[in-house]
């Protein structure tokens, strides 16, 4: 037997991690690099790089080692369980420190020319020294004994807090956008210290959901989900209504003090490179304000502003028509003729609805769709990290979090789409029936489905909730076409197809984030931080070069001090932290030098 065979996975990892540290404290960049396979991926969150970076094989991590390691200073890594091995891979959990911060891993270890080496390697930032957060024992006292006649109550002291938010004193943090991406970053700034204000158009937090169709319904499950510190009680609904999940950021927003201004639109704001510092001018619910935050987020969602095509006669249509993020639901279109135009989620969502009102209803596809039935995603592509069985394994959200951040996005398809040939297997004549109906399907460039299709383009598929089953069997009328141009009472397909209609619905997507910036700041700086959300993989509306990492998601554009935000409520509890530490690292001064600023390659 060799000696590999002979020492448990526990042992190689110790000894892995031993020679790492003993490079590291060397500054020997080549010794470390040799400890990575030839084939090998290192993603840091924050702790090395200050940065969202993936780097790739010995090359990249000797690149990253000589950027980063004299100042990061990383030493004490210790395995924080037993080391596990499966098909010769060795799976090991891992803390470490740096020079400023505490951080959390994973690493895989691969046998190579006989050595251990890692093959994907995963290090994030938890938390900085001096600066953690107040949790467990670290935990304010809430009441503080004995007697003081200038004393005032907890809520006093937030209401006084309040009173002088934009007036005799300045958030450091602003964050434009209240919905779950705000506020989520708006607690995790709370936890931390650091002052902020969380801005948004609406009345009230989770009005963004409120206001939406009424049959919308999550179609990720509630393990998923969570919003950090505070998790869905275990009676939560495993898809919960949009409602629900509004009452539900309406409460968590007050029960983590998030300071959160509703009723409130930014009018505009431009940043001044010799203060440092953003001048953004408010409109508070009819009152004029100006604040002079030192970090502007925009956590406008994900998807961006509404893509509302621009056809002839449109001003002439004598019906209604509006974008599906302005649909409020089935209910006053009984007995109308409703053509949608799209075959996303929101469209399948709305023609179901539609239908169950007694709409005519008809879905007008522009191009292919993925579709996923939700039981067959659940169990076979979340249940191993997000269900009841994976919290019965020991799988927590926050270690499901960072397992399914540990897939470097490179090879993240090799990953998917095996679940996704399983899939079409398991759901053969569910799809061989949409194809029958005429609908165009697919799984992706590259056979890879749902989650690479939402990470490199964030549109293109629909989570199957019992709508795709209209389309199967003709109850929603199905036409494939582009749209040309609206007359007084129809939609006109570029082949001449006239459909009969008293309400167009534009189920057509959003634009990059990017958007954003240039309505509420310029087009200048739109153009100079760039597109917004894709991974470079020359797929799809997701065009090269490679880029690794969400553009500008989560991380130092190239303008400074402005941040994005956003994605589905998985991504705004996980990133949400990283984004939160680099703020707070800026906040008390400490040195943030940035490795391998995003360059710009698209516009928008």
């Amino acid at each position: 037997m060799t000696e590999q065979q002979t020492t448990t996975a526990t042992e190689r990892a110790t000894a892995w991690f031993g020679a790492l540290e003993a490079a590291l404290t060397a500054q020997d960049v080549a010794a470390a690099a040799d400890l990575f396979a030839t084939e090998s991926y290192w993603r840091d969150l924050v702790a090395f790089s200050w940065n969202l970076v993936t780097v790739e094989h010995r090359e990249g991590v000797s690149e990253l080692l000589e950027s980063t390691a004299r100042a990061t200073a990383a030493r004490s890594f210790a395995l924080s369980e037993e080391a596990t091995e499966e098909d010769g891979v060795i799976t090991a959990w891992f803390t470490f420190e740096t020079a400023v911060g505490r951080g959390r891993g994973l690493a895989r270890l691969v046998t190579e020319d006989g050595e251990d080496r890692a093959w994907t390697f995963l290090t994030t930032l938890y938390e900085l020294k001096g600066h953690e957060e107040p949790r467990g024992e670290y935990r304010p006292k809430g009441a503080e004994h004995g007697v003081d006649p200038q004393r005032l109550s907890w809520k006093e002291k937030r209401e006084a807090e309040d009173a002088a938010m934009g007036v005799s004193t300045q958030p450091y943090v602003l964050v434009v956008g209240g919905g779950q991406g705000g506020i989520a970053l708006g607690a995790r700034l709370r936890q931390l210290g650091v002052p902020s204000l969380v801005l948004d158009r609406n009345e009230r937090p989770g009005d963004q959901w409120r206001q939406r169709y009424k049959s919308l319904c999550l179609h990720d499950p509630v393990w998923y989900d969570h919003l950090p510190y505070l998790k869905f009680p275990d009676n939560w609904p495993v898809f919960a209504p949009k409602d629900k999940i509004g009452d539900w950021l309406e409460s968590y927003t007050k029960i983590m003090e998030v300071p959160y201004w509703g009723s409130t639109t930014v009018k505009s704001a431009s940043y001044d490179e010799a203060k440092g510092e953003w001048t953004v001018e408010i409109d508070r619910d009819g009152q004029a304000m100006t604040l002079r935050p030192t970090q502007l987020v925009l956590a406008t969602g994900m998807s961006g502003k509404p893509n509302v095509p621009t056809v002839p006669g449109q001003d002439i249509f004598r019906g209604e028509q509006h974008h599906s993020s302005q649909h409020t639901g089935p209910d006053r279109y009984t007995g109308k003729k409703v053509v949608v135009i799209g075959s996303n989620n929101s469209a399948f969502d709305i023609c179901g609805a539609l239908w169950e009102h007694g709409a005519d209803v008809t879905m007008v596809q522009r191009s292919s769709t993925h579709i996923v039935k939700s039981a067959s995603l659940m169990e076979i592509g979340l249940g191993d990290l997000y269900s009841e069985r994976a919290l019965a394994a020991g799988m927590t959200t926050e270690k499901a979090d960072l397992v399914f951040a540990s897939l470097p996005y490179r090879i993240m398809h090799e990953f998917q789409i095996p679940l996704y040939d399983k899939m079409k297997q398991v759901d053969a004549d569910f799809y061989a029936r949409l194809e029958a109906a005429g609908f165009d399907l697919d799984f992706g460039d590259d056979g890879s489905g749902l989650f690479l299709k939402y990470l490199r383009r964030g549109s293109g598929y629909y989570i199957d909730v019992g709508a795709a089953e209209l389309v199967a069997d003709g109850s929603v009328k199905l036409v494939k076409g582009q749209l040309d141009h609206l007359t007084e009472d129809a939609v006109v397909l570029a082949d001449g197809t006239e459909l009969e209609a008293d309400l167009v619905v534009y189920a057509t997507g959003y634009g990059s984030m990017n958007g954003w910036a240039a309505d509420l700041i310029s087009q200048e700086v739109a153009d100079k931080v760039g597109k917004v959300w894709g991974l470079g993989s020359d797929t799809t509306k997701d065009p090269g070069p490679w880029e690794g990492e969400q553009r500008n998601m989560w991380k130092p554009t190239q303008q400074e001090n402005l941040w994005f935000h956003g994605g589905n409520l998985h991504q705004s509890r996980h990133y949400s932290l990283y984004l939160a530490l680099q703020l707070k690292a800026r906040h008390v001064g400490l040195d943030t030098p940035v490795h391998a600023l995003a360059p710009v390659h698209h516009l928008g």
